[in-house]
């Protein structure tokens, strides 16, 4: 009985080893870059009823396509008028593409983050009980395999096709094809930690499924599904811009990026800012996550860790 409770105590990294691992991931020069560019981004968008200069879905057509950094006189209904200025100028029907990319960064990091987890927390739910109960491992790993066939994007556009287009379904569309993908390597965290000695101890001293499952098991698969979930976000944003892109995603009247390039490209030989620059900031902030998923990959996963050490 001393050695079984031996063997409990000393299994799972103790609370000793996380500040070490902790200044670890901050010590990580790709966090640190990430970390600092997203959260610029998050500021920008938290703050954007205060940084914009005029409502992103106000059109005045005597002032499109302006040239960033251009200033020119708004007429309001009420005939009011006022002089403002367009950091990145307008687009074909005279609105801000300042204001509109601020609003999109919003509608991009929440679509990024509510895919990422609701992926990640489906996915542990599901590679969890397919991992630890034996007998019904093989039906679950098949109907993920099955759905794991289905192209992610195919999937998006016939589910946002099918249903009225809005935020909720953009989100679940982007949500199933990634789910699988995350219960797979929930499983295979399972099934390694399943037959390490701490976990078969527990078992033999008759620990409940659910104690043994928080305590001893959930624990292992924190590191792998943060690393998952932000390349999950990052993929979840681009995959977003492109069916906006396209004309399957948001309404035109939510200003995406993927919204304001695809609004632009009719003019871009002309006005190339209209597209150039709402894709910067795309571009930079799937950079900044995917920075940030290799930093915590490179710090968290042993394998990695070994190699840079």
């Amino acid at each position: 009985m001393t050695s079984l409770t031996t063997a409990i105590e000393s299994a799972p990294p103790g609370t000793g080893a996380r500040p070490s691992r902790l200044r670890a991931v901050l010590a990580n020069g790709a966090v640190r870059a990430g970390g600092t560019i997203l959260g610029l981004m998050l500021f920008l968008a938290v703050a954007a009823p205060w940084l914009y200069t005029i409502d992103p879905n106000t059109m005045d057509p005597a002032s499109s396509q302006l040239a960033p950094f251009t200033r020119a006189e708004i007429v309001t209904l009420a005939g009011d008028a006022f002089e403002r200025l367009f950091p990145l100028g307008t687009d074909s029907l005279g609105r801000d593409i300042w204001s509109r990319t601020l609003y999109g960064a919003r509608v991009s990091l929440a679509v990024g983050v509510s895919v990422a987890l609701a992926s990640v927390l489906l996915g542990l739910a599901v590679g969890l009980v397919s991992g630890y109960v034996r007998w019904l491992d093989g039906f679950i790993m098949r109907v993920m395999d099955g759905m794991m066939a289905i192209p992610g994007i195919l999937f998006a556009i016939v589910l946002v096709a099918a249903w009225r287009p809005s935020l909720l379904t953009v989100i679940v569309a982007m949500t199933v094809p990634d789910t699988p993908r995350v219960a797979r390597l929930v499983r295979s965290v399972v099934l390694s930690v399943r037959e390490e000695p701490y976990v078969e101890a527990a078992i033999a001293l008759d620990t409940p499924t659910w104690k043994l499952m928080l305590r001893h098991i959930l624990p292992n698969t924190i590191a792998p599904l943060l690393v998952q979930g932000t390349f999950i976000c990052a993929g979840a944003m681009l995959v977003e811009a492109v069916m906006s892109f396209l004309g399957i995603g948001l309404p035109t009247d939510i200003p995406t990026w993927g919204n304001i390039m695809a609004e632009g490209r009719a003019h871009f030989t002309a006005h190339p800012h209209s597209v150039l620059l709402p894709g910067a900031f795309l571009a930079v902030t799937v950079l900044a996550v995917n920075m940030l998923g290799d930093g915590l990959r490179d710090t968290l996963d042993p394998k990695f860790s070994k190699r840079s050490a």
